[in-house]
This record gives structure tokens, sequence and C-alpha cells, in this order.
């Protein structure tokens, strides 16, 4: 078994079913801090699905994507994480 089998059979398939279950999570998430564990979940396997189909495209420019993707999924949920610990304050 090749790398380009494996990531085509068995990793693409993992993260269709993560994603699946995340976003279940994401929709039916019974509290706000849920959700955005879940979606930033949903980010970083879209992180991943882009790193993999960068390595079976042997195209280093959509890892370019992915580190891009991922600093503006860290800033939002450290701008999500100010906005909450401000808001339990005030109250």
């Amino acid at each position: 078994m090749s790398l380009y089998d494996f990531l085509s059979y068995v990793i693409m398939p993992a993260l269709s079913i993560s994603t699946l279950l995340v976003f279940y999570r994401f929709i039916i998430g019974p509290n706000v801090m849920d959700r955005v564990v879940a979606l930033e979940l949903l980010i970083s396997i879209g992180i991943a699905t882009i790193t993999v189909f960068s390595i079976v495209s042997d195209n280093a420019t959509f890892l370019d994507v992915a580190m891009i993707l991922a600093l503006i999924a860290f800033l939002g949920t450290v701008a999500y994480s100010y906005y909450i610990e401000k808001k339990e304050k005030n109250e």
C-alpha cells in the first residue's frame, strides 16, 4: 500500500466521518462554548484535508493556504475567548 492509497482509502474517509460527527456537535451543542470548540475542530479538520490534498496533488501552494487558515482560526478563537471573559466580568 503506497502513501497515496493510504491517504485516499484511510485518512480521507476518517476525516469525512469526523467532519460529520463534529458538525453534528456544532449544530446540536448544548451551549455556546461547545459550538466554539466544534468550530475550531471543523477548521482543524479542514486544514488536515487541505494538507492531504496538497500531498496528493504534489502542490505546496496549498500548504500556505492551510497555514493562513490556521492563523485565522487561532485569532478567532482567542478573540472569542476574550469576549466571553469580558462578558463574564461584567455580569
